[in-house]
């Protein structure tokens, strides 16, 4: 019964955590469930483009500063099952032998003991309560004329903290060049 439950609960976790992957509907490259479509925010709100994009052939993006973005860590409170050892005296039968002689006049002698030990498992009492990450911490740049292409426009880019940080700092349509993180945001 309690097997039933465990497998239940783990099919369950495993749903929601992908499904927290995935977003809302506003996508992340490196989280969702295609990592090769890429995402928009054209026109104020977020939505799968109409054809996906492949990850540039180079490391290196370069394009138009269009906007940068900032999504915090998103996490909940979740619980799961609170899991202690239980330990209960045993005694096992240990088998000795004793060796004496050479040769012809060899003798091998066999007495057993009873030994003491503790069995211990593992065993459920009770929940706990854990914080669970839904969307880890996330730094983006939309950029303009990816890679020269003029039809390239508001592409989202996953960046480090310091990208992020020189990017913020530039004006908008200001030239930038770095090596993405992901694709999306």
């Amino acid at each position: 019964m309690f097997s039933k439950r465990l497998i239940a609960a783990a099919a369950t976790a495993v749903v929601i955590a992908g499904l927290g992957a995935c977003g809302s509907g506003n996508g992340s490259g490196s989280g969702g469930a295609d990592p090769g479509s890429s995402w928009t925010d054209g026109v104020g709100q977020s939505g799968q483009d109409a054809a996906p994009q492949a990850r540039p052939d180079t490391d290196t993006v370069r394009g138009l500063r269009d906007s940068v973005r900032h999504l915090s860590r998103k996490t909940a409170k979740a619980t799961r099952p609170h899991l202690v050892n239980k330990c209960t005296p045993a005694t096992r039968r240990a088998r000795h032998t004793q060796q004496t002689g050479t040769g012809t006049r060899k003798k091998t002698r066999t007495w057993y003991t009873t030994e003491h030990y503790q069995d211990c498992k593992k065993v459920r009492n009770g929940t706990e309560t854990y914080t669970r990450t839904i969307r880890p911490q996330q730094w983006c740049v939309r950029l303009d004329d990816v890679d020269g292409d003029t039809s390239q426009d508001d592409r989202w880019y996953q960046v480090t903290r310091t990208t992020y940080d020189e990017a913020l700092t530039m004006a908008e349509h200001t030239r930038i060049e770095f090596t993405p993180a992901g694709t999306g945001c």
